[in-house]
């Protein structure tokens, strides 16, 4: 895909929809003394996520794995869309896209791995985190310069955002 269409696409998402593990976190797994996962995330992310909602972007998080951290980071984002424990996560986009009355032409996707192949496939426009899976950065028209939980998803807000702007529909 061009630049030119990447950024008439970008000005389009009205959806933008994240992995967890690799994307909004840098993919480690990190477990407290009573078996319970830690995660970390980023607090310019969380920001950029509080902006494209602003701007009147949907946000949805789909993730293979469940973690009572990444249900507690959605409620503090605000974000309400939180799939956890799917394992076809293409299924989950088509629903939730049907749901939301939005194509998928309208909707952005961040991911790192095999796993989220079908989302980059399926999505308008598709990012991987720098050091996301080859097969993965394969599939993506786009890859962002930081990698996944340093900033990667704040990238991506930004680049909607401006694009959004550029076009005049607002940031």
């Amino acid at each position: 895909m061009s630049a030119e269409r990447r950024a008439s696409a970008a000005a389009r998402i009205r959806l933008l929809v994240l992995d967890v593990d690799g994307v909004l976190t840098d993919g480690r797994l990190w477990f407290g003394p009573r078996g319970e996962a830690l995660k970390v995330f980023h607090v310019r992310d969380g920001q950029g996520l509080r902006l494209v909602q602003e701007a009147g972007i949907e946000i949805a998080v789909i993730s293979g794995r469940r973690s009572a951290a990444v249900q507690a980071r959605c409620r503090e984002l605000g974000i309400g869309a939180l799939y956890q424990g799917v394992a076809d996560k293409r299924r989950v986009l088509e629903r939730l896209a049907r749901r939301l009355g939005i194509g998928f032409e309208a909707i952005a996707c961040i991911g790192d791995d095999t796993p989220d192949i079908p989302l980059l496939q399926t999505a308008g426009l598709a990012f991987a985190v720098r050091d996301a899976h080859p097969e993965a950065l394969r599939a993506a028209h786009r890859t962002t310069r930081r990698p996944g939980g340093h900033g990667a998803v704040r990238e991506v807000c930004d680049l909607l955002l401006a694009a959004r702007a550029r076009a005049g529909r607002g940031a």
